[in-house]
């Protein structure tokens, strides 16, 4: 059975007219979904954790374009979910703010079952969510989702954001954890992973230096790469960036630099968040971006997977970050090297780092804030006090010298 992650979209238009990218944990975090159902003789049938938002375009009243991201809380209602029979429907229903509904199905076909239709409905009579909306009333979208055979005594595991655009509303979905027709009452410790979290690509040109230290040896510095994301004919997202890959695996310690020449790349942009991806055959690294305030962006996650020479596979994420903090409209920028600590066994060095993820102009990067390593300026008070110190140093030994002296000169003899 294909362990393919493909979507295929109902759509009476012809073909495939939808796009699946596949980035580890990105986009906005919020909190995650969390729904457990038991049947009537109150045994487990159903587990799922997920999280998901959705950017709904619409047309407002003087014929321009709008957009707006919801998310989707963690007090959802799940009223209406039902685990069906074992030769039945499941089904989870998600109702929340102003006339938002959400449903997933799931069926059975002998010894697996399947993530099989996905609707999402809104309404735009909701001014507050839909200002100067054009047209009234509730909008219906589905797809289905009809590739994916999970083995019925294992739950199904996506980590990467999957993201289907249906009619005007963009899908996006990860962090995705699910069992459906749950045998005797206990949800399964097997796991059936998505292809995106497995592998991508094939061929690499990175080198992993082992050593049997949890040190690092020293490697040379890493080529800087130049990155641009469109959002239609518009560049939404540039990234400029060395870096170094540093990971412990076992008690021993690899260093990776990524080559932006046999590396791909891509991203997306939205309202209020942005992600920006890099493959290679061997590894799949995530930068997801946010605001805050309403004025200032900044580095909020970072997902890597990777896959070593031996197969084995490394995973590591952080979505609580707090770095590379700019207003917006600006670039963030830092030429010497710096580190983001992702977890206690990965971290990410950078060299001749700039980033503009939000408002870039004619493609260009607009006037950078720069980090603290960056700055200068405070090396002109330490070299000011220590000079200061030193004279005042020289002054005391000066003066305690001179006394001595004086003191000889009146000894009786």
């Amino acid at each position: 059975m294909s362990r393919s992650c493909r979507l295929h979209l109902s759509l009476v238009t012809q073909g495939s007219a939808f796009a699946l990218l596949c980035l580890l944990l990105g986009t906005l975090e919020i909190d995650a979904l969390n729904l457990t159902l038991n049947n009537s003789h109150n045994a487990t049938c159903l587990h799922a954790q997920w999280q998901m938002n959705f950017t709904i375009d619409y047309e407002t009243v003087n014929h321009g374009l709008k957009n707006v991201t919801i998310q989707v809380p963690s007090n959802a209602s799940y009223s209406g979910s039902d685990c069906g029979t074992n030769d039945n429907v499941s089904q989870i229903k998600v109702q929340f703010g102003s006339g938002f509904f959400w449903n997933v199905n799931f069926t059975r076909e002998n010894s697996a079952y399947f993530i099989d239709i996905i609707s999402f409905s809104y309404d735009t009579s909701d001014n507050d969510t839909f200002p100067d909306a054009k047209e009234k009333g509730k909008v219906s979208t589905s797809f289905e989702v009809n590739t994916i055979g999970v083995p019925l005594d294992e739950f199904f595991r996506c980590r990467s954001v999957m993201t289907v655009t249906e009619g005007n509303v963009t899908h996006n979905y990860w962090d995705i954890l699910v069992q459906a027709f749950i045998q005797n009452n206990t949800v399964s410790t097997k796991e059936f992973t998505c292809d995106e979290d497995e592998s991508i690509v094939s061929t690499t040109t990175l080198t992993t230096v082992p050593v049997p230290t949890s040190k690092p040896i020293p490697k040379e510095r890493p080529h800087p790469g130049t990155y641009s994301v469109k959002n239609g004919s518009a560049i939404c997202l540039l990234a400029t960036m060395g870096l170094q890959l540093n990971i412990t695996k076992d008690k021993v310690t690899s260093l990776l630099n990524i080559n932006p020449n046999t590396t791909d790349y891509g991203g997306k942009c939205l309202k209020e968040s942005a992600t920006f991806w890099l493959n290679d055959s061997n590894e799949h690294l995530e930068f997801l971006f946010a605001i805050k305030n309403g004025n200032r962006f900044y580095l909020k996650g970072v997902n890597v997977s990777l896959t070593f020479v031996n197969s084995s596979d490394f995973v590591a994420a952080n979505n609580n970050l707090n770095c590379w903090d700019a207003p917006i409209g600006s670039s963030y920028m830092c030429n010497k090297e710096d580190t983001i600590a992702v977890s206690d066994t990965f971290q990410i060095n950078t060299f001749d780092l700039r980033v503009q993820p939000f408002n870039v102009v004619e493609g260009k990067y607009s006037t950078a804030q720069e980090c603290s390593l960056d700055d200068d300026s405070i090396l002109i008070p330490v070299i000011v006090g220590a000079g200061l110190a030193g004279l005042i140093l020289i002054i005391v030994v000066a003066y305690i010298i001179g006394r001595r002296k004086s003191y000889a000169g009146y000894q009786t003899l």
